[in-house]
């Protein structure tokens, strides 16, 4: 170097040491450079070892790959790796690219799974795939309670159409990968039979990891009972579709159909009937019972249901139960069936009556079940006994079975528990619609069959002179159903319009009132029986008898359930 420096430049000796600096300056310079330059995404070799940074760098690169590979394994092998290194990018990256490293993985996640679910059996359980030579373990962490070990069928949330009943979809973005999980109901345990017919249907969150000794792991757990995940030293909130599972539910449904056929007749829903949660069972939630009206099913409480389920702070608090009764047989016959359906449910879930949530029950009914809820909260004392006979049941003909029948639906004490009632609609003194000619027409369409009635029916011809004449007549010319004893003028219904719920059961009602209807009201029920004194508040809405589909009804009764 130095010869070379004398035969080309021949510098004067200073000139030559400030160049020699100037060199070594610059050679400093460039090699600071060059240790500091951002190394490309392509240099990073898929599956090597990265430095906190390049986790993320090489997951891009495994994504663009994969997505460009029309071989469907290699690709399912990129996605897998490409989720693994994304996951390790979350632990590792600066706080400003984590939402990236999110996106990555949740994206990677949810290709992989698509892969899956196409390959896979329709019913998972926990074992061990091969992807184009790769292992992956299918882990099932702490998933819902409801669940037992046994297979489940899995669909990602966003592949599951949210249907019009429900409103919207309540989802919170996160880590991982929402999915709504379907078994079919249990047999196993008595809890079983608080399940619906259709089945379990439970939100879980999937996303990728590797164990301690490098294999790869697809791990499911219940983002409700977990919400957040560690991930090196952070946690991070997991992904959750709250609406999906409730949405793959109702495509499995066919209840509504159910409980139309059975005014005129049918018997299916009869096999249906009963108490059903719609979450897994939480001693401290307070249960909210839904009671549907006449000819309908739960279906019509999906929005409300959704709403709350969608909501943290009610979902927190409260747990969603829907009873299943058939409207065609008398109202006092229903609400002794209610009774007996919560009986079961609490001898299944408190046999001992010490959980918080039996001690603290909310109810919620339109229109018929309206009128249930009121009564299930009242104290019948001989009101409706004396309504029916003039004699009490110990001189009343019959059999003894018969006689304990008719005391069983007469006579009742508030159900214990219920803290709170809100009705929505509900006839409390009936509805002049069963007196109009679609209600005559009703009652001869409307067929209610029942142990009990034909228990009742042998009582009234063998006391037909113990019997009120104006009930005895009643009967003989409508019989007994549902639509029969919403009139208003039924005696046993009017002597029902006293009853009250007993004192500590704060209620709420909700009236529809329509332009032009005459007396006013929802044109089903009129605002005078909607309404109840005592109320703690009454809504009156611009709206139909429908009420649960009103967006300022649910808006209110939510507002009441976060009251104190």
């Amino acid at each position: 170097m130095r010869g070379a420096d004398s035969v080309a430049f021949n510098p004067p000796a200073p000139r030559r040491v400030v160049t020699r600096v100037l060199c070594v300056l610059a050679s400093l310079l460039l090699l600071a450079a060059c240790s500091g330059a951002t190394r490309p995404a392509s240099s990073a070799p898929p599956g090597a070892a990265a430095d906190a940074n390049d986790a993320l760098v090489v997951a891009r690169h495994l994504w663009r790959d994969a997505a460009e590979n029309r071989r469907a394994e290699p690709a399912a092998r990129g996605w897998l790796r490409c989720a693994i290194a994304a996951h390790q990018a979350e632990a590792t990256v600066d706080e400003a690219r984590r939402d990236e490293a999110t996106v990555v993985a949740n994206s990677c996640t949810s290709e992989l799974i698509g892969f899956l679910l196409k390959r896979e059996p329709p019913l998972w359980t926990p074992r061990t795939v091969s992807i184009a030579g790769v292992k992956l373990d299918i882990v099932f962490r702490d998933m819902p309670r409801g669940f037992s070990d046994r297979p489940l069928a899995l669909l990602r949330a966003d592949a599951v159409s949210i249907p019009a009943i429900l409103g919207r979809r309540y989802a919170t973005p996160g880590f991982g990968v929402s999915m709504a999980a379907w078994q079919a109901r249990c047999t196993d345990r008595p809890i079983c039979a608080l399940y619906p017919p259709e089945g379990i249907t439970r939100p879980v969150t999937a996303w990728v990891e590797t164990d301690a000794e490098g294999t790869a792991r697809l791990v499911m757990t219940d983002p409700l009972l977990h919400p957040t995940l560690a991930i090196g030293d952070r946690q991070v909130t997991l992904a959750t579709d709250v609406t999906a599972p409730l949405a793959a539910l109702i495509e499995r449904t066919r209840i509504n159909r159910l409980a139309l056929w059975t005014l005129v007749g049918g018997k299916q829903l009869a096999m249906r009937e009963g108490l059903y949660l719609l979450e897994d069972y939480d001693p401290d939630k307070t249960p909210v019972i839904m009671l549907h009206g006449l000819g309908r099913s739960p279906l019509v409480w999906a929005k409300l249901t959704n709403m709350m389920i969608g909501a943290p702070d009610l979902r927190a608090r409260y747990q969603v139960w829907h009873i299943v009764y058939p409207t065609n047989t008398p109202v006092l016959l229903n609400r002794l069936r209610v009774q007996r359906f919560l009986d079961r449910g609490w001898l299944i879930l408190d046999p001992e009556g010490a959980a918080p949530a039996h001690k603290d029950m909310v109810l919620i009914g339109h229109s018929m079940g309206g009128v249930l809820s009121r009564l299930l909260a009242s104290n019948s004392g001989d009101v409706l006994w004396h309504a029916a006979f003039d004699v009490p049941p110990s001189a009343v003909n019959g059999s003894r079975a018969d006689v304990a029948v008719a005391d069983e639906v007469f006579h009742f004490r508030a159900y214990p528990g219920i803290t709170r009632e809100i009705f929505l609609a509900a006839p409390h003194l009936g509805s002049p619609v069963a007196d109009h000619f679609l209600g005559h027409l009703a009652v001869r369409l409307v067929s209610a069959h029942a142990p009990e009635l034909d228990a009742l029916g042998r009582l009234v011809d063998a006391n037909a002179e113990h019997i009120s004449p104006e009930l005895l007549k009643d009967y003989r010319t409508e019989g007994l159903s549902s639509v029969s004893t919403l009139r208003a003028n039924q005696p046993v219904s009017r002597a029902s319009h006293a009853l009250m719920p007993v004192a500590g059961v704060r209620y709420y009602t909700f009236a529809g009132n329509l332009p032009g209807e005459d007396p006013p009201g929802d044109g089903v029920v009129p605002l005078k029986s909607a309404m109840l004194e005592g109320a703690v508040s009454t809504t009156i809405v611009r709206d139909g008898h429908q009420l649960y589909l009103n967006q300022d009804v649910l808006a209110k009764i939510l507002d009441i359930l976060r009251q104190p």
